[in-house]
């Protein structure tokens, strides 16, 4: 009998594949993205130190009239948003994480809206 791979499984293994090469640091952090079915959190983490310095999601209050919190619109203000404040900390570069995703569709959004609000990577 075939054993179908269990996807969370599986993309937890992307996850370790991809975080084994990339690695943040103070001048350079790493912008982490989680999505689940219904939001999309990302974070801008310094490895070195092991603090989140910058976070947005979908569930932040500065986007709360938004019709839809799981669809590309709401992932590409989050990116939005999450390059304000970066740039606020002075964050201007960062190393992106996709968390083991394909860089399609709300985390491509989210990438672009981070790119849009000036973050480079």
């Amino acid at each position: 009998m075939i054993k179908k791979p269990i996807r969370k499984e599986v993309r937890a293994r992307k996850h370790l594949r991809v975080r084994k090469k990339i690695f943040g640091t103070p001048e350079r952090p790493r912008l982490s993205v989680y999505r689940s079915l219904r939001h999309i959190y990302a974070q801008i983490i310094d490895d070195v130190a092991g603090h989140t310095l910058v976070a947005a999601s979908t569930l932040d209050p500065a986007l709360k009239g938004l019709p839809s919190t799981s669809n590309k619109e709401a992932a590409r203000k989050v990116g939005e948003l999450l390059a304000k404040k970066a740039l606020e900390r002075g964050i201007k570069k960062v190393v992106f994480d996709r968390g083991g995703n394909k860089y399609h569709g709300r985390i491509a959004a989210l990438a672009e809206g981070a790119r849009a609000g000036g973050l480079e990577f």
